[in-house]
């Protein structure tokens, strides 16, 4: 689900540009009207989430890459439009800033709140409703939660790469630990290390931000892959 909001995000963006209109109000309106398909729209068609995920993430790159295409020529190539692709940080302002830590307050808060709920529900959705558990009301808050934090990331990694640091850092931290808790709570820290090592290779190298983040934290995986202690105890 997360690459398919990723995706909406950056068509969205591009569709902004290519229109003269606020890029991360269009990125925003993609990922929530991708979250409403791939959530409430689906259960109402009675398809599978995923099947509508499949169907929404090569739909979302071709709308990107068509609005790119109809870019004005000497707008295509600006520092707006590489930062979408690629992300910047020169991008990134105070209000950035301030709108990430509040919405890193509200939903720590929330998933707080309800780590139970979503613990069952992680574990199987149809247990969890066998529980007694209304799961779509929590189902629909983490794919909007997704689509949001998404569009808030693309100044920063860019709309080709920001799926790498919704996977990475949980995939990295899993290759140490088996409890759910835990890697909730270190995947975050994974991704925030990542940004930073990434960052500094950026200034360092006059690199994209975005590309020197996954760069990092994919790094930081095969690293992880080649440490685990499950890799031993499987053997």
């Amino acid at each position: 689900m997360g690459f398919c909001m990723s995706h909406a995000a950056f068509a969205g963006a591009a569709l902004g540009v290519g229109l003269s209109l606020n890029p991360f109000a269009m990125a925003l309106a993609f990922s929530l009207a991708t979250a409403s398909m791939v959530g409430p729209v689906s259960d109402r068609a009675g398809m599978r989430p995923d099947l509508v995920t499949g169907i929404a993430f090569p739909l979302n790159m071709a709308l990107a890459f068509i609005f790119l295409t109809l870019t004005p020529g000497a707008v295509r190539f600006t520092s707006e439009v590489t930062s979408i692709l690629w992300g910047s940080v020169l991008s990134v302002g105070l209000r950035d800033i301030v709108s990430l830590a509040g919405l890193l307050t509200v939903f720590t808060v929330l998933v707080a709140l309800f780590w139970k709920e979503y613990f069952t529900i992680m574990f199987n959705r149809k247990l969890a409703e066998a529980d007694g558990i209304n799961t779509k009301p929590f189902i629909y808050l983490i794919l909007f939660a997704i689509g949001i934090i998404v569009t808030f990331s693309l100044k920063l990694v860019g709309g080709l790469l920001v799926f790498a640091l919704l996977f990475n850092p949980a995939a990295t931290v899993l290759q140490f630990s088996y409890n759910i808790r835990r890697i909730a709570f270190l995947a975050p820290l994974v991704g925030a290390a990542s940004c930073l090592l990434g960052l500094t290779l950026s200034y360092l190298l006059n690199w994209p931000a975005g590309a020197c983040i996954v760069l990092v934290s994919t790094l930081g995986f095969a690293l992880a892959v080649a440490l685990s202690p499950k890799r031993r105890i499987r053997k």
